[in-house]
């Protein structure tokens, strides 16, 4: 896939074609246990069942929204991945279910794309925590035009506002709590921290934390610098980034790449205590 497609582990980037819109309810979808890939018709209260990764086929109402038709749905997505973000996905109604579980990974993949938030962050778990607020406003983007000082449509642009700046104010939210969380002022010590009592321990050959402390440095290492760091040979500095990387410490997109630091899950309570919550003893 081209640019902004979508990894194999994940979403990355704003989609572009219908096909990665369909694929992120896949991917989404598929998981799902059975019970929940069923919906109910609102007006013939006939269950329907939601196929992952299958444009609808079937008039929907939501809300007071009446979505487009279902012929019309290619066409409306076509355009929207031309001029992303002028007509929303929220709006065309592409599934029968799951379009804002969808429509808030395209926000969280757009973020990644655009701000490179290297994924810390998910305007997702905002959401989440004002979903009443979120629906209330996101409804209210349905509604008609109040006078000729409320925008050239004929819906109400006052109300989009309003769901913007409740969306921005949700992001934000969400960026001082993870820097709160992870204070990345002390990161480093921490980290630094963890590898000093593995050399002892023997989990990392000696003079691990260097390799570390450089990658924290400069964000990320050539391989070719590791005996530059150590001072030794390149058999040694080898073997220590062979643990690294076995324990899942650093990253390389090849054998040949710059090193990266990574953040194992294993690691989390170390690295980032808050992080996750405590299990209940």
């Amino acid at each position: 896939m081209s640019r902004g497609s979508i990894s194999e582990t994940g979403v990355k980037g704003k989609p572009d074609l219908q096909a990665e819109v369909c694929e992120i309810h896949r991917r989404f979808c598929e998981l799902l246990p059975e019970d929940l890939l069923w919906t109910e018709d609102p007006g013939s209260k006939e269950r329907v069942r939601v196929v992952p990764g299958e444009l609808r086929r079937r008039d929907v109402r939501v809300g007071n929204h009446m979505a487009i038709s279902p012929g019309a749905v290619p066409r409306f997505l076509d355009r929207f991945a031309h001029v992303y973000g002028s007509v929303g996905l929220l709006w065309i109604h592409p599934f029968m279910d799951g379009n804002g579980r969808v429509a808030r990974l395209m926000s969280h993949a757009t973020m990644l794309e655009t701000l490179d938030t290297g994924a810390v962050w998910s305007v997702a778990r905002g959401l989440a925590r004002k979903v009443q607020e979120y629906k209330a406003l996101l409804s209210n983007c349905d509604l008609p035009r109040r006078n000729d000082l409320d925008g050239r449509g004929s819906l109400s642009e006052e109300a989009l506002a309003a769901f913007t700046n409740f969306f921005l104010k949700v992001c934000i939210d969400q960026v001082d709590f993870m820097e709160g969380l992870v204070q990345p002022d002390r990161l480093r010590t921490r980290i630094l921290l963890w590898a000093e009592e593995e050399i002892r321990m023997g989990g990392l050959p000696a003079r691990s934390g260097e390799i570390l402390q450089a990658v924290l440095y400069r964000g990320e290492l050539p391989r070719g610098d590791v005996g530059a760091v150590l001072g030794t040979g390149e058999r040694q500095g080898r073997r220590i980034v062979s643990v690294l990387v076995a324990r899942g410490v650093l990253v390389s997109k090849s054998s040949r790449a710059p090193l990266r630091l990574a953040f194992p899950a294993a690691l989390a309570a170390s690295w980032m205590p808050g992080l996750f919550p405590e299990k209940p003893e």
